[in-house]
């Protein structure tokens, strides 16, 4: 395991809230009932037309709060120790600064993928599963191991950073989700041709507390294309 990982795994754990005994708090009534979180200004990002005003998206004045809402949890590897790191909200916006596409699967699941500006090895996707009255929202990041080779190399190694906004067993990784990254990591950067190789995968708790977990186990590298579909991602 790059020394890297472990430090960033390290920190994160540092970084989880030591007093979870507040979350069972007698001042917090129970049976009160929690307001429909409405996410369905999104679906009009999604095709049709064929393909998603995925920039729009970005653009909306209701994107970056919906950031900010859904995804609070620490995060420990884009930025550095010295001159801090960025928010999580921060790190999925920097992520999707250059849009890719919105994808819709089943009435139900939307997901919203893009990367950095001027780097887009280093690439995001937000998946929002709509069902219930507190919508399962995630935050991936595909993030360069700076001591494999470059990216425009051969061999060019990544992390995959998964941030839900509510706790997932790592057992019971939803299929919707696996397969959505599946579909996401089988294709190349935008202006590379090479399949970026997932050595390690952290899903991290919404408390910041980190669990490596195979990358296969999320769906990184597991999904193949169709020989048509692969040579049109071909320059």
């Amino acid at each position: 395991m790059r020394h890297a990982i472990q430090l960033a795994a390290t920190l994160l754990l540092l970084a989880a809230p030591a007093a979870h005994a507040q979350i069972s708090s007698p001042q917090i009534k129970k049976d009160k009932k929690q307001p429909k979180e409405n996410l369905e200004w999104l679906w009009q990002y999604a095709p049709p037309p064929a393909d998603g005003r995925e920039t729009q998206l970005v653009l909306d004045q209701r994107f970056r709060p919906f950031l900010e809402q859904y995804f609070t949890a620490p995060q420990t590897f884009w930025g550095n120790p010295k001159t801090g790191y960025k928010t999580l909200a921060e790190t999925a916006l920097d992520f999707l600064s250059v849009p890719d596409k919105v994808l819709a699967d089943d009435n139900r699941y939307l997901s919203i993928t893009g990367c950095v500006f001027r780097f887009c090895p280093e690439r995001g996707l937000i998946w929002v599963d709509h069902n219930g009255s507190h919508p399962l929202v995630v935050f991936a990041a595909i993030d360069w191991i700076k001591d494999s080779r470059t990216p425009d190399q051969s061999g060019a190694e990544y992390t995959l950073w998964v941030f839900p906004n509510h706790p997932i067993d790592p057992d019971h990784i939803p299929a919707a989700l696996i397969h959505s990254v599946a579909r996401w990591t089988a294709h190349p950067p935008q202006g590379n041709t090479q399949i970026q190789q997932i050595a390690n995968a952290i899903l991290v708790d919404p408390d910041g507390t980190p669990h490596q977990i195979k990358p296969a186990a999320i769906g990184a590298n597991t999904f193949t294309l169709p020989p048509s579909t692969e040579q049109k991602a071909q320059p």
